[in-house]
Protein backbone atom coordinates (compact mmCIF):
# COMPACT_ATOMS: atom_id res chain seq x y z
CA UNK A 1 0.00 0.00 0.00
CA UNK A 2 1.51 3.65 -0.63
CA UNK A 3 2.14 5.50 2.07
CA UNK A 4 0.05 8.77 1.98
CA UNK A 5 2.59 10.32 4.85
CA UNK A 6 6.71 10.06 4.87
CA UNK A 7 8.01 10.78 8.36
CA UNK A 8 11.57 11.42 7.91
CA UNK A 9 13.86 12.17 10.92
CA UNK A 10 14.77 10.39 14.45
CA UNK A 11 13.94 7.36 15.60
CA UNK A 12 15.23 6.32 19.19
CA UNK A 13 15.00 3.96 22.09
CA UNK A 14 14.02 5.75 25.25
CA UNK A 15 15.16 5.14 28.93
CA UNK A 16 12.16 6.49 31.64
CA UNK A 17 12.25 6.67 35.23
CA UNK A 18 9.83 8.55 37.30
CA UNK A 19 11.14 10.61 40.21
CA UNK A 20 9.86 13.06 42.54
CA UNK A 21 12.09 15.60 41.49
CA UNK A 22 15.22 16.19 39.62
CA UNK A 23 18.11 14.68 41.49
CA UNK A 24 20.78 17.00 42.92
CA UNK A 25 24.47 16.28 41.73
CA UNK A 26 25.94 13.44 43.23
CA UNK A 27 22.72 12.44 44.33
CA UNK A 28 21.25 8.94 44.29
CA UNK A 29 17.14 9.10 43.98
CA UNK A 30 15.41 5.88 43.49
CA UNK A 31 12.77 5.86 40.52
CA UNK A 32 8.87 5.40 41.01
CA UNK A 33 8.39 3.74 38.09
CA UNK A 34 10.86 2.86 34.95
CA UNK A 35 10.20 1.84 31.42
CA UNK A 36 12.30 1.28 28.13
CA UNK A 37 10.26 2.50 24.75
CA UNK A 38 10.34 3.29 21.00
CA UNK A 39 10.63 7.10 20.75
CA UNK A 40 11.56 10.15 18.14
CA UNK A 41 9.93 13.07 16.94
CA UNK A 42 9.25 11.57 13.57
CA UNK A 43 9.23 8.29 14.41
CA UNK A 44 6.52 8.60 16.83
CA UNK A 45 4.22 10.93 14.51
CA UNK A 46 4.44 7.56 12.12
CA UNK A 47 2.80 5.81 14.85
CA UNK A 48 0.38 8.22 15.62
CA UNK A 49 -1.12 8.30 11.94
CA UNK A 50 -0.69 4.12 11.79
CA UNK A 51 -2.77 4.46 14.82
CA UNK A 52 -5.63 6.74 13.36
CA UNK A 53 -5.35 4.35 9.94
CA UNK A 54 -3.49 6.09 7.41
CA UNK A 55 -0.31 4.42 5.40
CA UNK A 56 2.45 6.13 6.72
CA UNK A 57 6.24 4.70 6.17
CA UNK A 58 9.49 5.99 8.17
CA UNK A 59 12.80 6.77 6.62
CA UNK A 60 15.57 6.91 9.48
CA UNK A 61 18.94 5.30 11.05
CA UNK A 62 19.19 2.81 13.49
CA UNK A 63 22.70 1.32 14.57
CA UNK A 64 23.90 -2.17 14.79
CA UNK A 65 22.98 -3.16 17.99
CA UNK A 66 19.96 -4.66 20.89
CA UNK A 67 18.44 -0.70 20.62
CA UNK A 68 18.21 -0.94 16.58
CA UNK A 69 16.65 -4.36 16.66
CA UNK A 70 14.23 -3.03 19.43
CA UNK A 71 12.80 0.51 17.50
CA UNK A 72 12.53 -1.36 13.86
CA UNK A 73 10.60 -3.78 15.17
CA UNK A 74 8.38 -1.29 17.40
CA UNK A 75 7.66 0.42 14.26
CA UNK A 76 6.90 -2.54 12.40
CA UNK A 77 4.55 -3.80 15.02
CA UNK A 78 2.24 -0.59 14.58
CA UNK A 79 1.97 -1.19 10.68
CA UNK A 80 4.75 1.48 9.77
CA UNK A 81 6.47 1.03 6.67
CA UNK A 82 10.06 1.03 7.56
CA UNK A 83 11.62 -0.15 4.22
CA UNK A 84 13.30 3.25 4.35
CA UNK A 85 15.03 2.46 8.19
CA UNK A 86 18.37 1.86 7.33
CA UNK A 87 21.10 -0.42 9.97
CA UNK A 88 24.00 1.32 9.78
CA UNK A 89 27.44 1.11 11.81
CA UNK A 90 26.99 3.00 14.70
CA UNK A 91 24.77 3.51 18.23
CA UNK A 92 20.77 3.78 17.96
CA UNK A 93 20.27 7.47 19.74
CA UNK A 94 18.78 6.78 22.87
CA UNK A 95 17.23 9.28 25.25
CA UNK A 96 17.06 9.45 28.83
CA UNK A 97 14.01 10.72 30.34
CA UNK A 98 12.91 11.83 33.76
CA UNK A 99 9.10 12.48 34.49
CA UNK A 100 7.89 14.50 37.54
CA UNK A 101 5.88 12.76 39.67
CA UNK A 102 2.10 15.04 39.42
CA UNK A 103 2.71 17.37 36.78
CA UNK A 104 4.06 14.54 34.45
CA UNK A 105 6.17 17.33 33.05
CA UNK A 106 9.50 15.49 31.09
CA UNK A 107 13.25 16.54 31.01
CA UNK A 108 15.39 15.07 28.02
CA UNK A 109 18.61 14.02 28.16
CA UNK A 110 19.34 12.88 23.80
CA UNK A 111 22.11 10.99 22.80
CA UNK A 112 22.12 11.18 18.85
CA UNK A 113 25.80 11.02 18.24
CA UNK A 114 25.42 7.20 16.95
CA UNK A 115 24.45 7.17 13.61
CA UNK A 116 25.46 9.36 10.34
CA UNK A 117 23.27 12.23 8.71
CA UNK A 118 20.42 10.62 6.34
CA UNK A 119 21.03 10.28 2.82
CA UNK A 120 18.07 9.38 0.80
CA UNK A 121 18.18 6.54 -1.79
CA UNK A 122 15.84 6.33 -4.95
CA UNK A 123 13.65 4.25 -3.34
CA UNK A 124 13.25 7.04 -0.32
CA UNK A 125 12.55 9.64 -3.19
CA UNK A 126 10.08 7.64 -5.26
CA UNK A 127 8.34 6.78 -1.38
CA UNK A 128 7.93 10.42 -0.89
CA UNK A 129 6.92 11.45 -4.81
CA UNK A 130 4.14 8.81 -4.10
CA UNK A 131 3.07 10.30 -0.97
CA UNK A 132 0.86 13.45 -0.30
CA UNK A 133 2.61 15.12 2.90
CA UNK A 134 6.58 14.35 3.96
CA UNK A 135 6.39 14.76 8.10
CA UNK A 136 9.83 15.83 9.17
CA UNK A 137 11.94 16.41 12.23
CA UNK A 138 14.94 18.33 13.14
CA UNK A 139 17.15 15.62 11.95
CA UNK A 140 14.96 14.93 8.69
CA UNK A 141 14.88 18.60 7.63
CA UNK A 142 18.10 18.67 5.84
CA UNK A 143 16.46 16.11 3.39
CA UNK A 144 14.12 18.58 2.42
CA UNK A 145 16.25 20.25 -0.52
CA UNK A 146 17.24 16.74 -1.47
CA UNK A 147 13.63 15.99 -2.20
CA UNK A 148 12.59 19.10 -3.84
CA UNK A 149 16.43 18.90 -6.02
CA UNK A 150 14.35 15.61 -7.01
CA UNK A 151 11.25 17.18 -8.46
CA UNK A 152 9.24 15.96 -5.11
CA UNK A 153 6.11 18.32 -4.84
CA UNK A 154 4.21 16.34 -1.80
CA UNK A 155 3.48 19.05 0.89
CA UNK A 156 6.17 19.32 3.25
CA UNK A 157 5.26 19.46 7.66
CA UNK A 158 7.97 20.62 9.56
CA UNK A 159 8.09 19.77 13.76
CA UNK A 160 10.56 22.70 14.71
CA UNK A 161 10.22 21.96 18.19
CA UNK A 162 13.97 21.90 18.84
CA UNK A 163 15.63 25.52 19.20
CA UNK A 164 18.97 24.56 18.87
CA UNK A 165 19.35 26.24 15.30
CA UNK A 166 17.55 28.11 12.49
CA UNK A 167 16.34 25.81 10.11
CA UNK A 168 14.89 27.36 6.82
CA UNK A 169 10.90 27.51 6.13
CA UNK A 170 11.28 28.52 2.53
CA UNK A 171 10.71 24.83 1.52
CA UNK A 172 8.15 24.22 4.25
CA UNK A 173 4.51 24.10 4.21
CA UNK A 174 3.60 23.71 7.39
CA UNK A 175 5.64 24.76 9.88
CA UNK A 176 4.88 23.61 13.98
CA UNK A 177 6.85 24.33 16.49
CA UNK A 178 6.26 24.97 20.09
CA UNK A 179 5.15 28.24 21.71
CA UNK A 180 8.48 28.74 22.94
CA UNK A 181 10.15 28.01 19.79
CA UNK A 182 8.41 30.25 18.06
CA UNK A 183 9.32 33.00 20.54
CA UNK A 184 12.86 32.06 20.30
CA UNK A 185 12.92 32.52 16.70
CA UNK A 186 11.46 35.94 16.82
CA UNK A 187 12.55 37.37 20.25
CA UNK A 188 10.65 40.32 22.05
CA UNK A 189 7.63 39.62 19.61
CA UNK A 190 3.84 38.95 20.48
CA UNK A 191 2.46 35.21 19.88
CA UNK A 192 0.21 36.86 17.04
CA UNK A 193 3.43 38.65 15.83
CA UNK A 194 5.57 36.02 15.61
CA UNK A 195 2.60 33.71 13.61
CA UNK A 196 2.69 35.93 11.11
CA UNK A 197 6.74 36.18 10.73
CA UNK A 198 7.33 32.96 10.37
CA UNK A 199 4.09 32.17 8.02
CA UNK A 200 6.04 35.32 6.01
CA UNK A 201 9.16 33.14 5.39
CA UNK A 202 6.36 30.84 3.16
CA UNK A 203 5.12 28.24 4.96
CA UNK A 204 1.19 27.96 4.17
CA UNK A 205 0.19 27.39 7.58
CA UNK A 206 2.06 28.15 10.52
CA UNK A 207 0.51 26.24 13.87
CA UNK A 208 1.98 26.22 17.27
CA UNK A 209 1.66 23.78 20.01
CA UNK A 210 1.22 25.44 23.41
CA UNK A 211 0.64 22.12 26.33
CA UNK A 212 -2.41 21.90 28.40
CA UNK A 213 -3.21 25.42 27.17
CA UNK A 214 -4.30 23.31 23.17
CA UNK A 215 -2.95 25.47 20.01
CA UNK A 216 -3.07 28.20 17.82
CA UNK A 217 -2.20 28.73 14.07
CA UNK A 218 -2.48 30.69 11.41
CA UNK A 219 -2.86 30.43 7.15
CA UNK A 220 -2.00 32.22 4.28
CA UNK A 221 -5.24 32.12 3.20
CA UNK A 222 -7.17 33.91 5.94
CA UNK A 223 -6.03 36.70 8.03
CA UNK A 224 -7.29 34.80 10.94
CA UNK A 225 -5.51 33.36 14.28
CA UNK A 226 -7.38 29.48 15.24
CA UNK A 227 -7.50 28.86 18.11
CA UNK A 228 -8.40 25.34 20.09
CA UNK A 229 -8.38 24.46 23.62
CA UNK A 230 -6.72 21.56 25.03
CA UNK A 231 -8.62 18.68 26.49
CA UNK A 232 -8.35 17.17 30.07
CA UNK A 233 -6.66 14.19 30.46
CA UNK A 234 -5.44 11.81 33.07
CA UNK A 235 -1.82 12.93 33.03
CA UNK A 236 1.19 10.60 33.64
CA UNK A 237 3.81 11.48 31.22
CA UNK A 238 3.93 14.43 28.54
CA UNK A 239 6.62 12.35 26.96
CA UNK A 240 5.79 12.28 23.08
CA UNK A 241 2.60 14.39 23.12
CA UNK A 242 3.96 17.29 20.67
CA UNK A 243 4.69 14.04 18.32
CA UNK A 244 1.46 12.80 18.70
CA UNK A 245 -0.02 16.21 17.86
CA UNK A 246 1.52 16.38 14.59
CA UNK A 247 0.44 12.86 13.73
CA UNK A 248 -2.73 13.54 14.38
CA UNK A 249 -2.84 16.88 12.65
CA UNK A 250 -1.61 15.58 9.61
CA UNK A 251 -4.12 12.45 9.62
CA UNK A 252 -7.25 15.11 10.13
CA UNK A 253 -5.85 17.44 7.33
CA UNK A 254 -5.92 14.05 5.16
CA UNK A 255 -9.43 13.57 6.46
CA UNK A 256 -10.24 17.40 4.70
CA UNK A 257 -10.81 18.73 7.90
CA UNK A 258 -10.80 22.45 8.49
CA UNK A 259 -7.94 24.36 9.99
CA UNK A 260 -9.85 24.76 13.42
CA UNK A 261 -11.20 21.21 13.25
CA UNK A 262 -7.74 19.41 13.17
CA UNK A 263 -6.48 21.62 15.87
CA UNK A 264 -8.87 19.98 17.82
CA UNK A 265 -8.59 16.44 16.49
CA UNK A 266 -5.16 17.07 17.18
CA UNK A 267 -5.49 18.32 20.88
CA UNK A 268 -7.19 15.63 21.66
CA UNK A 269 -5.07 13.13 20.47
CA UNK A 270 -1.89 14.59 22.17
CA UNK A 271 -3.84 14.86 25.47
CA UNK A 272 -5.12 11.00 25.62
CA UNK A 273 -0.98 10.30 24.71
CA UNK A 274 -0.22 11.37 27.76
CA UNK A 275 -2.38 8.51 29.69
CA UNK A 276 0.96 6.55 29.97
CA UNK A 277 4.57 6.90 31.11
CA UNK A 278 6.04 6.23 27.18
CA UNK A 279 5.24 8.25 25.01
CA UNK A 280 3.16 5.65 22.06
CA UNK A 281 1.09 3.20 24.88
CA UNK A 282 -1.69 5.58 25.01
CA UNK A 283 -1.73 7.03 20.96
CA UNK A 284 -5.45 6.45 20.33
CA UNK A 285 -6.77 4.95 17.42
CA UNK A 286 -9.44 6.48 15.45
CA UNK A 287 -12.76 5.10 17.19
CA UNK A 288 -11.15 6.08 20.47
CA UNK A 289 -10.86 9.73 19.58
CA UNK A 290 -13.78 10.05 18.03
CA UNK A 291 -15.52 8.41 20.86
CA UNK A 292 -13.57 10.85 23.35
CA UNK A 293 -14.21 14.17 21.08
CA UNK A 294 -18.32 13.19 21.21
CA UNK A 295 -17.93 12.88 25.27
CA UNK A 296 -16.51 16.24 25.34
CA UNK A 297 -18.58 17.85 22.88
Amino acid sequence: MTARVVCIGIATLDSIAVVDRLPEPGERMPAREACVAGGGVAATAAVTLARLGVPVAFIGRVGEDPAGVMVAEGLRREGVDTAGLRVVPGRTPVTLVFVETGSGERTLVPDTRGVPPIELTDPDIKRCSDAEWIHVDQTGHPTVARLRDAGVRAKVSFDGGNVDRDYGLGQVDLYAPTERALLARYPERALADALAAASAEGPEVVVVTRGALGSVACSDTSAAIHEAAGFQSDIVSTLGAGDVFHGALLAALLDGRTLPDALRWANAAAALACRALDGRSAIPDRSELEAFLTRAA
